[in-house]
């Protein structure tokens, strides 16, 4: 089973984001992953085809973690139905909502009928932080929630996330009940930057999370081991000047 506690010991939660089978399951059993995400891209590179199947088999497997799935529907009114089936699947499911469809309308006037309901959501694409204020404000008295902000995606445009990040964890301590969760996950250093910024949760996907172990590794000692790695590709592929 992967260790990464030695190395490191954070306070901010991992969760394993990804969709094939096998590793969902793989990341349930180990008690250093807190919990589970998937959406509909994830769910189609993996081959899914049978939506409500493949979901209903999982939670057959993983009933403790919890684990968030995805609407998606474009209409707010079919959102609402599906929001309210994805509900009554397990006491452990998160019901995720994107903060706008793709039109561009806001969600929180479901955002907040839902949560004000009862049904716990995963609010995500988030980017802007006027968009973390007013799903805080649509959230705040509701069920247990978590604010999915893709700091990720904002490195991706060139900006860094981290101020963005701490402003968004001032909000969300506005109610006990809101998690602050780093979304997509680039890199192993996001897992840091995750944990200074004040976010409780950080979506991973099983590749970053295996490379977990290498924390504070001795930087010669990884050098080398890179040099080795070069001549050993480069003898196998038989290279000759």
């Amino acid at each position: 089973m992967l260790e990464f506690k030695s190395a490191f010991a954070g306070r901010v939660k991992i969760y394993s984001d990804g969709a094939d089978r096998k590793s969902m399951l793989e990341m349930a059993a180990n008690p250093q992953i807190s919990g589970l995400t998937t959406n509909p891209t994830l769910m189609k590179m993996a081959g899914i085809t049978d939506y409500r199947s493949f979901c209903k088999e999982i939670l057959k497997e993983i009933t403790q973690k919890p684990i968030s799935f995805e609407v998606f529907a474009d209409d707010f009114a079919e959102m609402k139905r599906q929001a309210d089936e994805i509900k009554t699947w397990g006491s452990n499911v998160y019901v995720k909502i994107p903060v706008v469809n793709s039109k561009g309308e806001s969600s929180q006037k479901l955002i907040q009928e839902l949560s004000q309901s009862g049904v716990k959501l995963n609010v995500t694409a988030i980017l802007t932080l006027e968009q973390v204020q007013k799903t805080v404000n649509s959230l705040i008295g509701g069920a247990p929630s978590v604010v999915s902000v893709f700091a990720g995606r904002i490195a991706d445009t060139g900006r860094d996330p981290m101020a963005l990040m701490m402003a968004a964890s001032q909000m969300c301590a506005m109610d006990p009940n809101i998690e602050l969760l780093w979304a997509s996950c680039r890199e192993v250093l996001n897992i840091v930057q995750a944990e200074q910024s004040g976010c409780h949760i950080i979506t991973v996907s099983p590749d970053i999370i295996k490379k977990m172990k290498m924390f504070n590794m001795d930087l010669l000692k990884l050098s080398v081991e890179t040099v080795q790695m070069f001549k050993n590709d480069s003898e196998a592929a038989g290279y000759r000047l």
